[in-house]
């Protein structure tokens, strides 16, 4: 038995951090590795950051923290009034959270009240993609398409309407527009089979994030998403908890499709790995409807606490005066020039999508029939054991609903620089060449009678 008193998921021996700097992390062994997926798609701006710093030790040395219900704090107003401009002011109304999960729950129940004050109590189920991921507590579990994770709770969730999204990788359809409109047309059917009536709202990444490898959408099926929950008079959720804040290269990402949500949930980035700290953008009008009914029936007790906000707004503060988004661009069309180009060398790459510096890399065992590799050899697994190896850092699941399929995340802190793009596409085919290596070796060794 692991004699340490954590324990997280199943998996092997972790080494031990010493430090960080930039976009490299050491161990306790003086080993090196270049952080291509910054953590959890979180630490956009990169470790050991002294202006970050800076602005946390200021703020703790006014106040750390305050209870909302006691004090208002400037941070926090300071905060919610640079989200609010981030979004043009299409989204009004903002409520902190501490993280993704905190943040899908809230808009869930944001939504859920309004229609309650409505007097459309009926309106009691949402629809969100299989596959898809929204969160780990139970609301946002039951928006969450991704079996593995589902199974276990299955008997003490609400589960969403599950609605395929589409799949410009896999798909059979005569071409990108016809599988866009086969797709709506199967989400209205659902739809007016359980009553439109009932759906409080449509959950969704505008990418994908972790549980489809960054596969994209297009502008045609947002924009059909949103005349669908116009028409049936349902809300539009976007999940930007990965997706905000700059990784796409716009602030949201909903930004390049030009398709506007009525709530959306933000985290990750927002804190860049300093502080834990999350936001639910909202329309005002849905804000002042739950407002007048008594108010909002939710909180936590760290919600827009000063130092998560003071840590916020440092991030949006370096990233405005440093240009980031400018070198999420650059750096971005680098990653994607490199990525195609392994793509060309390695037959079991079988696709590789993304936007800005989010991009994912499918692996197929039959490059003409998009067929997976047998889920049992967990090849999403060794191929991040192989990167670690090298010394990169990369963010391995399954793409078919969790249970098949092989992809992996890059995704590396907004800061990254063109030498360290070349370092980290460097060390990935590195990674990649050993990769091949057993591929073809486990293949010879299946032919062999």
């Amino acid at each position: 038995m692991d004699p340490s008193p954590l324990f997280y998921q199943a998996g092997p021996t972790l080494p031990e951090v010493s430090h960080a700097k930039g976009v490299y992390l050491w161990d306790e062994s003086g080993r090196q590795y270049l952080d291509g997926c910054s953590g959890a798609i979180a630490c956009n701006l990169g470790h050991g950051r002294a202006d970050i710093r800076d602005a946390m030790l200021a703020q703790l040395d006014r106040v750390a923290f305050t209870y909302r219900t006691q004090f208002e704090n400037a941070p926090a107003v300071a905060l919610a009034e640079t989200l609010v401009t981030l979004t043009h002011r299409q989204l009004e109304k903002v409520f902190f959270v501490s993280s993704g999960s905190e943040a899908v729950e809230s808009a869930l129940k944001l939504a859920r009240q309004y229609f309650v004050a409505r007097g459309e109590p009926q309106r009691q189920r949402f629809v969100s993609l299989r596959p898809s991921y929204h969160g780990s507590t139970l609301g946002a579990l039951g928006v969450t398409g991704y079996e593995p994770l589902e199974a276990p709770f299955a008997d003490i969730t609400t589960a969403s309407l599950k609605v395929p999204g589409p799949d410009f990788f896999r798909h059979g359809d005569a071409d990108d527009a016809r599988h866009v409109a086969r797709v709506l047309e199967e989400t209205r059917a659902t739809i007016e089979a359980t009553g439109p009536e009932t759906i409080i709202a449509f959950v969704l990444e505008p990418v994908g994030g972790a549980s489809t490898g960054a596969r994209l959408l297009d502008r045609r099926y947002l924009e059909g998403i949103r005349a669908l929950c116009d028409e049936f008079g349902c809300l539009l959720i976007l999940d930007e908890v990965l997706t905000g804040v700059g990784r796409t290269g716009a602030w949201f990402a909903y930004q390049h499709y030009g398709v506007t949500p009525d709530l959306l949930a933000t985290a990750k980035g927002l804190g860049a790995g300093y502080y834990p700290v999350g936001a639910v953008l909202s329309r005002a009008d849905i804000v002042e409807t739950v407002m007048a009914s008594g108010g909002f029936q939710h909180g936590h007790t760290y919600a827009g606490n000063p130092l998560a906000c003071a840590t916020g707004l440092a991030v949006i503060d370096a990233m405005q005066r440093e240009h980031v988004l400018d070198n999420v661009a650059a750096r971005g069309r680098e990653l994607k020039e490199g990525l195609q180009a392994l793509k060309a060398r390695f037959p079991w790459v079988g696709d590789v999508r993304g936007l800005g510096l989010l991009w994912g890399v499918e692996l197929v065992a039959d490059a003409d029939t998009k067929a997976p590799f047998p889920a049992e050899q967990n090849r999403f697994a060794r191929i991040t054991a192989l990167a670690r190896e090298e010394g990169l850092l990369i963010y391995p699941r399954r793409t078919l609903n969790g249970v098949a399929g092989d992809h992996f995340l890059v995704t590396p802190p907004l800061t990254i620089d063109a030498a360290d793009t070349a370092e980290l596409l460097l060390r990935l085919e590195r990674t990649m060449l050993r990769f091949d290596r057993e591929v073809t070796a486990s293949n010879a060794k299946a032919a062999t009678p």
